[in-house]
């Protein structure tokens, strides 16, 4: 399978293919580390961009180079505290550290799982849910085929593309998607994208 192929496949629907038109050649921006990924995603959460990307610069100020596991594990509290992290997503990080140092979750071996594997092995680390494991499976793993729907812009997306009166709820924007199998996070990036909002993917 090619991103050609999935653009091609993706270009016989024609709501599809004038987003495709509008927005240009895919570009989706992959991450390899995938703790750093993780780490990462667990700061964000139900932050604004702005406010998540100034915590992740400090957190990572607080370490010559991106912090392993047992330095996590290693950091007191109150350090972390410092650079605007709440008491819950602290611990959320700590569970991560701990989950890894144990080897409960093995960052080598989500390569070679399906989808759903991936996501059972994430989520049981406190923190992160389905749409944080769906995130990894899109940007550290590139997978084909994630269809997002408990994100808000995608579904904001999926109204805009279908002229609909409003967001619609999770599982009629899942079957709106199933047009777009096996190729739905190239669909999910485009329609990102159509809300102009999206820089950094």
């Amino acid at each position: 399978m090619t991103i050609t192929d999935a653009i091609k496949f993706l270009r016989q629907d024609k709501e599809m293919a004038q987003v495709i038109d509008t927005i240009g050649e895919y570009k989706l921006k992959k991450r390899n580390h995938h703790f750093s990924v993780l780490v990462e995603s667990i700061i964000s959460q139900q932050l604004a961009t702005s406010a998540a990307d100034a915590i992740f610069k400090r957190f990572k100020e607080l370490y010559p180079k991106f912090p392993t596991a047992s330095e996590i594990l290693a950091t007191r509290k109150s350090k972390l505290r410092q650079v605007g992290l709440s008491s819950m997503k602290i611990d959320y990080l700590k569970d991560l550290a701990k989950h890894v140092n144990k080897g409960k979750l093995n960052m080598r071996s989500l390569s070679r799982m399906d989808d759903e594997d991936v996501i059972s092995h994430l989520t049981q680390v406190k923190g992160i849910g389905r749409w944080t494991a769906e995130m990894f499976l899109i940007f550290s793993l590139g997978r084909q085929d994630i269809f997002p729907v408990g994100d808000l812009a995608l579904r904001k997306g999926v109204q805009i593309l279908f002229s609909l009166q409003e967001i619609p709820k999770q599982n009629e924007a899942e079957k709106l998607g199933q047009r777009w199998k096996p190729y739905r996070t190239i669909a999910t990036w485009y329609l990102w994208k159509s809300l102009r909002q999206f820089n950094k993917i």
